[in-house]
């Protein structure tokens, strides 16, 4: 069976990873199968007072759930859990709940019994309200598994006030968080920890929080980070009183970060990868004598994503964290960074991923909402440099033919049909002037309207607001959809790759339920013709000719088998053989493997490229 992608049951495999990992540290940090982060700092002496994770269970035994998303099609909401208690979570259902539309993540669950639970942060001092995090922006897998992490752009975080067992006054705690060391910022903030409870600077001392980030706030710094830092408040500390060149930062693809405080005297911070080794101590000694450090004078909020009083202009992604009551012991440290290892994460964390992917315009810029990620309602639609980092420059292209990022749609202002009306980003709501159609020549056209998406005169500077104009095949037009778009098939039906994204030579080419998340169901037209997906192009076997031929994935190689031509009665037809993709006697189930076929006009051969 193809569907669903994920299996529920835990892989033995990941089982004994973990199992391995954790008998090589001694004392009583070893642990058992089945052992979380928060057993062994149970264990230790320094129970967890907050736990937070999108990925995965953080306790042994825990089985409720990670995160809540909400839908936009309908605001509907979801509790995502997990596969089995004290596994991986569930992105299957993740999936299905969100499939056809967009989802954000409107609530971390805390995993602890506090219930100090994360929704997303109101305004501060420092910067205005948050938006919640996009859910399907980072996939990446963990123990075998496909899971999602936390994706926070500026203005997108997370907080929860006066919540219970933080430590408050001086109390003692540690803190760590598995964060990407590749999408990093050097703005303020990017933090996981302890902070204000009004969402203001309150002084020296207020926050306890970890940092990952390429801020040097504190000169000298060695290299160019990022680093592992303490944000106490009014600083990204380092070491002492802020700068330590013995920190030589952290830029492996996950990165543990961890800063444990015993908030009277001394604090430590240290980091590691968290796909393999042990953790470097960056510092271990005295807290900040610049006034207000000794003591501490924490306030016991918990912040992800932003600084104590809101600074939210930072980028991250977050994977999993936890807070302590108490200051841990290098041993529980050394045996969770074993435990973090043996989850077994991998994956890209620097650009968004999933069949979403940037669009490409006039002068190589990227098309782009304006304002930073934040994409209200009405948001100009411009063109830009093209930013890796930029979720609001990563489009996904649906089966209604709508362009979508942030959870809203590509639309002609006002629903109009006029020569230069301008394009903005606005809730998704099915209206003619929200349907992008790839072409042949690399244009977007809206069929509402009958133009395609323009940039004025053809000028490609950063702001130049997009319009739409009388499609003319200028340079101006070229708009190319990376990420691809669905291929509609018979019976409502995706063509789709076997195998679940993975797409080695020679994979069937088949139909399969829709399913917007789905890598391996979008697929790029290029101007030569190929439609390519999984970074292959779908082939006629053998390059043949005679009907019946079944279609496959293959290296794109530019023979005749793999050129195909949208047909005006919406067949696609293959000019070498002069036969049409085709599904054998029209049938519509899934696994239904795609042939190509004389061309007959048949509801069989009805392949749309959207």
């Amino acid at each position: 069976m193809r569907r669903p992608r994920f299996s529920p049951i835990p892989r033995l495999a990941a089982v004994l990873v973990l199992v391995s990992g954790l008998l090589g540290v001694a004392g009583s940090a070893a642990q058992a199968a089945g052992t979380g982060p928060c057993d062994i700092y149970g264990s230790a002496g320094t129970p967890c007072v907050a736990a937070h994770s999108t990925t995965r269970a953080l306790f042994g035994s825990y089985n409720g759930p990670l995160y809540q998303v909400t839908r936009a099609s309908d605001r509907a909401t979801h509790d995502v859990g997990l596969l089995a208690a004290g596994g991986y979570a569930n992105a299957a259902d993740h999936d299905a709940f969100c499939n056809g539309t967009t989802c954000s993540i409107t609530k971390i669950y805390d995993q602890t019994a506090r219930h100090n639970d994360l929704t997303v942060s109101p305004a501060g001092t420092a910067g205005p309200a948050d938006y919640p995090a996009d859910a399907s922006e980072i996939a990446v897998s963990a123990g075998g598994h496909k899971v999602y992490g936390i994706w926070i752009s500026p203005q997108h975080g997370y907080r929860r006030r006066a919540a219970s067992g933080t430590a408050v006054n001086g109390q003692p705690e540690g803190m760590y968080m598995v964060a990407s060391g590749t999408h990093v910022g050097s703005d303020c903030c990017f933090d996981y920890g302890n902070a204000e409870i009004e969402v203001a600077d309150t002084g020296n001392g207020h926050m306890d929080a970890v940092s990952i980030a390429t801020t040097c706030y504190f000169a000298p710094c060695t290299g160019s980070g990022p680093w592992v830092e303490a944000d106490l408040e009014n600083g990204m500390f380092q070491g002492a009183n802020g700068s330590n060149t013995a920190n030589l930062g952290n830029n492996s693809t996950y990165v543990t970060a961890l800063l444990k405080n015993n908030g009277q005297t001394t604090y430590a911070l240290k980091g590691g990868n968290s796909q393999s080794g042990a953790l470097t101590t960056w510092w271990n000694g005295a807290l900040p004598n610049r006034g207000g450090y000794m003591p501490m004078h924490q306030e016991g909020s918990i912040i992800l994503g932003t600084g104590g009083d809101n600074s939210n202009r930072n980028r991250g992604t977050f994977f999993e964290g936890v807070m302590t009551s108490g200051y841990p012991t290098d041993a529980a440290d050394n045996a969770v960074q074993a435990n973090i290892v043996a989850a077994g994460y991998s994956g890209q964390t620097n650009v968004p991923n999933g069949p979403r992917g940037t669009v490409t315009g006039p002068g190589g810029k990227c098309v782009d909402v304006a304002a930073d990620d934040t994409g209200v309602n009405a948001a100009g639609v411009q063109l830009w440099d093209c930013q890796t980092y930029a979720s609001d420059q990563h489009w996904q292209h649906y089966a209604d033919n709508t362009l979508r990022t942030l959870g809203r749609c590509l639309d002609i202002n006002g629903n109009g049909t006029a020569n230069n009306t301008q394009v903005e980003l606005y809730d998704c709501n099915n209206v003619g002037g929200q349907k992008w159609v790839q072409q042949a020549d690399g244009s977007l056209r809206n069929p509402q309207s009958g133009r395609c998406l323009d940039s004025p005169n053809g000028n490609t500077g950063n702001g130049t607001r997009l319009q739409i104009y009388d499609c003319n095949g200028a340079a101006a037009q070229k708009f190319a959809v990376n990420g691809g778009g669905v291929t509609t098939a018979p019976g409502g039906k995706c063509v789709d790759v076997a195998g679940d994204d993975n797409g080695g030579n020679t994979t069937a080419v088949q139909l399969w339920d829709c399913q917007s998340y789905a890598v391996d169901q979008h697929w790029f037209h290029q101007s030569n013709g190929a439609l390519r997906t999984l970074g292959r192009c779908l082939d006629v076997n053998g390059n043949g000719t005679a009907n019946n031929t079944p279609v496959e994935l293959y290296d794109c190689n530019g023979v005749g088998g793999q050129v195909w031509q949208q047909q005006a009665d919406g067949s696609l037809r293959n000019p070498q053989s002069g036969r049409c993709l085709d599904s054998p006697n029209g049938n519509t189930g899934n696994g239904t493997r795609l042939q190509i076929y004389d061309c007959n006009g048949a509801a069989g051969q009805k392949f749309a490229l959207s």
